[in-house]
């Protein structure tokens, strides 16, 4: 009875003070509620209606607000979670990949990735236009230039381009055919300054060998076919659905001014630098942009604070659209760590190249950019592998705070190698850590091809993420979709084992779940800058909520990366349904 007492008087409270208590749409009862509202975070029912939570609590509590009309949902003890968020996701990129020729990082002998290519050709799944593209390929490959042209430049691929796009996104291979394409020629290299040159590889002779990384990698990029309106507008539905299939109810897009087939590294936007943003404004008008995207602009590295108008003409044009927001701008501040790219920004160089990799911002000027954006409202979000690139990034932001705190939650992302003097002024800067975990786990990219190349104490923070908890730093979810999957279950699993196929990627640095949970829901709206809207099942916040097959909280490790989504609600109507 005295469980009861608190939705009693709040009724009473309501109705002697003239109010009239509205109905719900939607009550849930009987159900496991984590609500990742940390003042209440267990519930046994919800109410809705309009969209909106008007009541957390008991089924008591719940059910008072259900009358004749009311849809009520008996949850027979199943978990529910507010619905998760994404704050790294390119996710029209990743929609585009579901139809297209992908090699999810499988790594096969020569001769079958060729019989792959040729049945991907005759089927149409790898063409676009007349070039042949495939997608997630494995960084394994990058070593095998001599071989991959010997196979695929030659013979019956002589004159078709060719183009083998690493599960990075950043990282490619070209054949001879589509390097001519791009004007990429022995010429051109001599041509380069050293800084450029090192971003396409090359023969002892001086001749392109197809790889390509970064910079080198838009030279390409730039001259493939463009994916048309019809196109994008599809991948943007594939998207949602998918997203939604896994529970995902809301995501940042960190680079929603690019498009596939447009340079992204060395980018110079203009006003009509919109990439994905039409397609995203399409769905949404359609009704079908059953998620919140927080969409986010690239600039150019370099880009001073002038630079932002630009930007602001962009957002200016997308101003108004449901379920659309531009919060602020995406730096890429370095490369990627992985031999033989090593074009992350490390503090102590390389041990094969004696390289520290290359810092793509400028540590002189970079806070003068985050000021601006600060200025302006916008949150800043970077691209920082290297600890060089974290703490230049971090560097930035403490420019910025000495200016004046704006209350913007900054965000850095992928963090894959951290000083561990850096840890501690992620929560002194109010700096958010937007972590890919699923990356977490000691495999041939994190072992094979970093750990003979870096410094052993800098391998040994390898996404360090409970070092950085531990030191209070907010905690993020991400996936980098379609550099690797969106599935936040497998990245909750992985974050809580780190285990891969060569064992644990440093112990230490394990996260229990209840966090993770946190890190897709609550924090991950922060990083999102819609932490009063959504992220978490509180009153008055927008009803995004999934209902589970099994009880993540209580579910061994494996069992949790298998979670099945049975429901999806966004704002509070149901958008999938297994």
């Amino acid at each position: 009875m005295s469980r009861c007492l608190p939705g009693l008087l709040a009724l009473a409270v309501a109705f002697s003070s003239g109010q009239v208590l509205a109905a719900a749409d939607l009550v849930l009862v009987n159900g496991k509620i984590f609500t990742a509202d940390r003042a209440n975070p267990q519930a046994q029912a919800i109410a809705i209606e309009g969209g909106k939570i008007v009541a957390v609590g008991s089924d008591v509590q719940a059910r008072a607000f259900a009358d004749g009309k009311t849809r009520v949902i008996d949850l027979q003890g199943k978990r529910v979670t507010p619905g998760l968020i994404d704050t790294h996701s390119h996710a029209i990129f990743g929609g585009l990949q579901l139809s297209g020729a992908d090699m999810g990082g499988e790594a096969l002998p020569l001769d079958e990735f060729e019989t792959r290519l040729r049945a991907w050709r005759d089927d149409g799944r790898a063409r676009t236009g007349d070039v042949l593209k495939v997608l997630g390929v494995s960084s394994n490959y990058w070593a095998q230039a001599k071989a991959l042209n010997e196979h695929f430049s030659h013979g019956e691929w002589a004159d078709t381009p060719i183009v083998f796009i690493g599960e990075d996104y950043h990282t490619a291979w070209a054949n001879q055919a589509m390097l001519k394409r791009a004007g990429i020629d022995k010429a051109l290299l001599g041509s380069l300054s050293k800084q450029e040159k090192d971003t396409i590889g090359s023969f002892d002779d001086g001749q392109p060998n197809g790889f390509l990384v970064d910079a080198g990698w838009d030279r390409v990029a730039s001259v493939l076919p463009k994916a048309d309106a019809a196109t994008l507008l599809k991948g943007a539905q594939a998207a949602v659905q998918f997203n939604n299939s896994l529970g995902i109810t809301a995501w940042m897009d960190p680079a929603a001014n690019s498009m596939p087939g447009e340079a992204i590294f060395a980018i110079k936007p203009t006003d009509h630098t919109v990439g994905v943003l039409p397609a995203y404004k399409a769905l949404a008008e359609q009704g079908g942009l059953n998620a919140h995207v927080a969409a986010l602009l690239v600039v150019n590295p370099k880009s001073t604070p002038a630079d932002l108008q630009t930007i602001d003409n962009v957002r200016k044009q997308f101003a108004g659209v449901p379920n659309l927001s531009l919060p602020g701008i995406k730096v890429f501040a370095d490369g990627v760590l992985e031999y033989p790219a090593q074009s992350a920004a490390l503090l102590t160089p390389y041990h094969n190249t004696h390289k520290p990799g290359e810092l793509l911002i400028d540590p002189q000027h970079f806070g003068e950019l985050v000021s601006a954006a600060d200025q302006r409202g916008w949150l800043v979000h970077v691209h920082a592998i290297g600890d060089r690139a974290v703490r230049e990034a971090l560097n930035g932001v403490e420019q910025a705070r000495k200016a004046g705190h704006s209350g913007i939650h900054h965000s850095i992302t992928h963090l894959q190698l951290v000083n561990p003097q850096d840890f501690a002024r992620f929560k002194a800067l109010d700096v958010i850590a937007s972590m890919q975990l699923l990356w977490a786990a000691g495999d041939d990219y994190t072992v094979d091809m970093v750990k003979p190349y870096v410094d052993a104490a800098a391998f040994r923070y390898q996404y360090p993420a409970h070092s950085l908890q531990k030191n209070g730093a907010t905690i993020a979810g991400a996936s980098d979709w379609p550099v690797s999957s969106p599935n936040p279950w497998q990245a909750i699993a992985q974050a809580s084992t780190r285990k891969g196929e060569q064992g644990v990627l440093n112990a230490d640095e394990r996260l229990d779940r209840q966090t993770m949970l946190y890190a897709y829901t609550a924090h991950a709206a922060k990083a999102l800058g819609l932490e009063q809207q959504i992220g978490s099942l509180s009153q008055g916040k927008q009803a995004d909520f999934v209902i589970l097959d099994r009880d993540v909280l209580a579910v061994n490790d494996q069992q949790l990366g298998e979670t099945q989504v049975l429901a999806t609600y966004f704002g509070g109507r149901e958008v999938y349904a297994k």
